[in-house]
């Protein structure tokens, strides 16, 4: 064979090295900070960016009207992720000395602090410990556009902003009630969350600013700054109903945190559809080929290719399939192998199915490099199946395919020269469906990450499911 014309193999272990590690995500950052802070020497600031790197920990901005329970959600939060817990008031009162008292001569005359010296204290309070090794979550902060887009200029961006959202009514009549703790600040109300310990109910204390003439006040403030605010943060936000009970509340936010957020880094979609027969394995595959370029690759289309083609494998492999067998799984992976290490598998991704079987050839996929990132079961109940196959039928002159049920042919001339494939029998499709049930848990056991996605409705609908798992990064979970 000529050289020059033999198929460029990339070893699939490049890809699966950079993703489990996040080296595209690294380099990204990377690239970030040396953009924002503009280095002298780019080449050593990366390098001390690299020995304290850590972004694997939650940022978390939460936004909302006054009394829509910022701080109780916030601390919730912060105690279970166990991060730092960031607001106006601390960041002011644990800032460094001349911070300190350079805010508090405007807080003593009752003016706001400048947006420049904010921004001072938020950048010393970043660089401490805990923000850098736990994560923070920043409650009630920025306030306004300016003070968001300030943040932005030094690097100071969330993964996710949650903003709680309640009618300004009920937000006013909820301040009637709202109480605080003088010794730590925890926040209660007289109805809604009034303490179960008397020594707390006797030091409850009235929050001064929270008359309705001041909660009128506050939301007009709030209202006037808020689409600055969410312009800026609108693609890692969510709004979260405050008018419900603040379990429930947290619930819906910590959802949401425990979602994360998609990157401009490379990503190369590494997918297996597994399924029953007759649960459009195919189908979908050849969808998710078409709109994003992936490469399709049938396991089933591999062997009768290398046997049409009479390669050392596929001669192997039509040894077994003449006796009625299956061929063993060191013939098929060297088969699956050369397809999924080729080049445009390697740089574009692709979509897998009629492999693995069992758990024994998913362990050999991996043990071989060939890690997936997204693996699908398409769930179909056997009835279901039953009546996609053994009712399908095929024109041998035109080679058009029809459904006796859904698509039966219009002539009586076609209905007539119909044939069934051979496989499509009720006994052989029970026989395939008893193989697959038999070997499914295991697999799935393997594949802890899976999604199972319902395929008993149209291939349009189903498609839509599995993309939109594809295009978004798993769930985090949370230690």
């Amino acid at each position: 064979m000529d050289q020059t014309k033999r198929p460029l193999l990339i070893p699939p272990e490049f890809a699966t090295y950079a993703e489990q590690h996040g080296i595209f995500d690294l380099y990204k950052r990377l690239l970030e900070q040396v953009i924002i802070n503009k280095p002298a020497n780019p080449i050593a600031f990366m390098i001390e960016m690299l020995k304290r790197d850590n972004n694997d920990v939650p940022q978390i901005v939460i936004l909302g009207p006054p009394a829509s329970g910022k701080r109780t959600i916030s601390k919730m939060v912060s105690n279970k992720l166990r991060t730092a817990h960031l607001t106006p008031d601390n960041l002011v009162s644990e800032a460094e000395t001349d911070l300190k008292t350079e805010a508090q001569v405007f807080i003593k005359k009752n003016q706001t602090l400048p947006t420049d010296l904010w921004v001072k204290i938020l950048e010393e309070r970043m660089k401490l410990f805990d923000c850098v090794k736990k994560g923070w979550v920043m409650e009630g902060f920025p306030q306004t556009r300016e003070q968001a887009q300030a943040l932005q200029a030094i690097g100071i961006f969330p993964k996710h902003c949650v903003i709680l959202d309640s009618p300004d009514t009920v937000l006013i009549e909820r301040a009637q009630g709202k109480r605080v703790d003088p010794t730590n600040g925890d926040i209660y109300h007289t109805t809604f969350d009034w303490p179960s310990n008397q020594d707390v109910q006797n030091r409850l204390k009235e929050v001064e600013g929270y008359t309705e003439e001041d909660m009128i006040n506050k939301l007009i403030v709030y209202h006037r700054h808020f689409e600055g605010i969410f312009d800026c943060y609108q693609k890692c936000s969510k709004t979260v109903n405050a008018d419900q009970p603040k379990a429930d509340v947290f619930s819906q936010v910590y959802t949401f945190l425990s979602g994360q957020t998609r990157s401009n880094a490379p990503h190369t979609p590494r997918i297996v559809l597994l399924g029953p027969t007759g649960s459009g394995k195919g189908v979908q595959a050849s969808l998710l080929a078409n709109k994003y370029n992936i490469v399709n690759v049938s396991c089933g289309n591999l062997m009768k290719q290398a046997i049409a083609d009479e390669t050392k494998q596929g001669l192997a492999a039509q040894a077994y399939i003449d006796k009625g067998m299956m061929a063993p799984d060191n013939i098929v992976m060297t088969i699956l192998s050369a397809r999924l290490a080729q080049l445009d598998c390697v740089s574009r991704g692709w979509v897998l199915h009629g492999f693995p079987r069992t758990r024994e050839q998913a362990e050999t996929l991996t043990k071989d490099g060939f890690v997936p990132n997204r693996v699908f079961f398409l769930d179909v109940p056997n009835d279901s199946v039953m009546e996609r196959l053994t009712l399908r039928e095929t024109d041998p002159i035109t080679g058009e395919r029809y459904h006796m049920l859904y698509n039966p042919p219009q002539s009586q001339d076609v209905k007539e020269r119909l044939c069934k494939h051979p496989s499509d029998t009720d006994e052989k499709v029970r026989k395939r469906l008893a193989e697959y049930h038999t070997y499914v848990e295991e697999i799935a056991d393997y594949y802890t990450d899976a999604q199972h996605v319902n395929a008993d409705q149209d291939p349009h609908t189903v498609f839509e499911c599995i993309e939109s798992m594809v295009v978004n990064p798993l769930p985090k979970h949370f230690p």
